[in-house]
């Protein structure tokens, strides 16, 4: 009887060998997936596209802008040609989720006949759009 039980082997060598290549393909698939997701989390992108540039009264720009990257930008700051301008958006909190259109609204003298370039910065001081154009 002790010779019969000690033969018998729990599992075949195949066996085990299918059981531990399965683990470890789950186990790597799992580990992919989680950096996967990670990486995109931490990898969105900050760019905005401004579409029209327009000059009306004697000192007011408006632009039409839309959020082109994969992530929320939040507009902290304007320059027109170099110089720190004043300037309200139609969003909240100056805030635009990825795809969303709007505009900025400038407050800075601006003379028919010349070039002016306006860049728009975002919350993490990254330069987000830019744009130039002569006022007519």
């Amino acid at each position: 009887m002790k010779r019969l039980l000690k033969s018998r082997k729990a599992l075949s060598p195949v066996v085990a060998a299918i059981i531990l290549i399965a683990v470890t393909v789950a186990v790597s698939i799992a580990v992919a997936a989680w950096m996967g997701a990670l990486t995109f989390t931490f990898m969105q992108t900050e760019q905005m596209q401004i579409t029209s540039m327009n000059f009306s009264g004697t000192n007011n720009i408006t632009l039409a802008v839309k959020n082109t990257g994969s992530g929320k930008v939040t507009i902290t700051a304007v320059t027109v040609n170099g110089a720190a301008a004043t300037f309200t958006t139609d969003q909240t909190s100056n805030e635009w989720d990825a795809g969303v259109t709007g505009y900025v609204y400038i407050t800075s003298a601006w003379t028919s006949g010349n070039t002016y370039r306006v860049v728009l910065q975002s919350s993490t001081g990254t330069n987000v759009a830019s744009y130039e154009k002569r006022a007519s």
